[in-house]
């Protein structure tokens, strides 16, 4: 029997392959959009880790949920100093959450509430993913837009407290597959957890729409 994060990994392959292709994001990795394109991104980021963390001090007792609450990966400080960057001081007044942003960001808060297994889905795609392939969104970003290494505009993707990103990882994997669900349960949340790239996926299209290409 395979460890739950190996099934997790590969059962969300083909969505997770989708989202990291989509159009918008090819364009924004390409340096083909402009840094307004990014912001804009940077503000969707801002709603879903918002959903993400405000519920982490309710749920870090809870047996399921509990142990994947770490400090170490809050991230909504670090978007709202990036926004405040890419922005100015006024940067609440201006951000609005996409339709699908909305969905994704409401969806998240409802399984906070209601489901700690379909949290613990959400909270997957979202922080392993910004450990792994984020990394290569900020190098671009650096690269492309001039942000100072590390600095402000890309803090979102810095873990400043997490010294061995490899090692972190492998943990967290490790408390995925000592998860205490059923394997019924854990099949809920492998379902969840392409859910949650397909809502991500949504985000990007209606953020190719928002800046298509000039032809």
């Amino acid at each position: 029997m395979d460890a739950f994060s190996t099934v997790i990994r590969v059962a969300s392959h083909e969505q997770h392959t989708e989202a990291e292709t989509s159009t918008f994001m090819s364009d924004l990795l390409g340096g083909r959009l402009g840094v307004e394109a990014y912001t804009r991104y940077t503000e969707q980021l801002w709603f879903v880790y918002r959903a993400l963390e405000e519920a982490a001090e309710s749920l870090k007792d809870d047996p399921v949920a509990g142990p994947f609450i770490q400090p170490e990966l809050m991230r909504v400080a670090e978007i709202e100093r990036d926004l405040a960057h890419l922005v100015g001081p006024d940067w609440r007044e201006s951000v609005v959450a996409l339709p699908a942003t909305r969905a994704y960001a409401d969806r998240v808060a409802e399984c906070a509430a209601q489901w700690p297994g379909g949290y613990v889905a959400h909270h997957y795609t979202r922080y392993l993913g910004d450990l792994s392939g984020g990394q290569i969104i900020r190098d671009k970003a650096e690269r492309t837009w001039g942000f100072e290494r590390k600095g402000d505009g890309v803090r979102f993707y810095v873990f400043a407290d997490i010294s061995n990103p490899a090692a972190f990882k492998r943990t967290y994997r490790e408390l995925l597959d000592a998860i205490a669900a059923d394997d019924l349960e854990k099949q809920r949340i492998i379902d969840e957890c392409k859910r949650a790239f397909d809502f991500n996926g949504a985000v990007f299209r209606e953020l190719g729409e928002e800046f298509p290409l000039s032809a």
